[in-house]
């Protein structure tokens, strides 16, 4: 890509509006060409102006009419991404991260956040058929594709059962791996409960996204082979990198 000059500009545009949507569309296109592959940061603002002969003030204009287009998003703090494709996962009887990424064509795994025993609230007590304010081991879970974040999620497991539970995570990266570790070989999803929510700024934030842009949430029961609760989820979908397909196998 060459700077652009005031030369360029024709027509009745004034050469400022010649400038930014000029490298808009030159954006837009090394964008399509797949110079700037999905996921990629683009380059700072900085080096955009250098690189176009043009101010910042322009550029941003620019990236702002590449945003509106749905090419990019802008993380604050963190720079203008090329928007990631649409991940189709699958909410079914048997969901499984690992499963829904391979079917995809995808790679990618979960990252344990952070861990904590806590008191179960009424709602976590009904979903997991315990007495309020039992003992529970909750994570916060990052599950990552090609390396970029599609899904935050807050994960309760009732106790003493899943003591050590958190350990197996973190070393496998898989929920499945970790409650196999503990005795259950096999379990189905009871239930999930899908709603659109404005993200609060730690769930933006973990997924990369602004505020203003909707997440999907969804509760969820798992259950054991004898329908004994192990698992209530709260999940954080990035609206733009995920559509979930809900299946009814048996």
């Amino acid at each position: 890509m060459t700077s652009i000059t005031s030369s360029d500009s024709h027509g009745d545009r004034s050469p400022k509006e010649s400038f930014w949507t000029r490298i808009a569309a030159e954006l837009a296109d090394a964008i399509g060409r797949g110079a700037y592959p999905p996921g990629e940061r683009l380059p700072s603002e900085h080096a955009l102006a250098e690189q176009f002969g043009v101010n910042r003030h322009t550029i941003r204009r620019s990236l702002a009419s590449l945003s509106s287009q749905g090419l990019v998003r802008v993380a604050q703090g963190s720079g203008t991404y090329v928007e990631d494709f649409a991940v189709d996962l699958m909410l079914a009887k048997r969901t499984r991260h690992h499963q829904s990424l391979s079917q995809a064509g995808l790679k990618g795994g979960m990252q344990v956040l952070s861990t904590r025993t806590e008191r179960a609230s009424s709602a976590q007590a009904a979903a997991l058929q315990v007495p309020v304010r039992s003992k529970l081991l909750c994570l916060e879970v990052l599950g990552e594709a090609q390396g970029q974040p599609l899904h935050v999620s807050e994960r309760c497991f009732p106790l003493p059962r899943f003591e050590g539970l958190a350990d197996v995570v973190k070393d496998t990266g898989s929920i499945t791996a970790a409650f196999a570790a503990c005795g259950v070989a096999d379990y189905t999803r009871q239930e999930s409960r899908i709603t659109a929510h404005m993200p609060e700024p730690a769930v933006a934030t973990h997924l990369r996204q602004p505020l203003n842009r909707p997440v999907l949430r969804v509760e969820s029961v798992n259950v054991d082979t004898a329908g004994i609760p192990i698992e209530f989820a709260t999940t954080w979908f990035a609206g733009d990198r995920v559509k979930l397909t809900v299946t009814h196998d048996d």
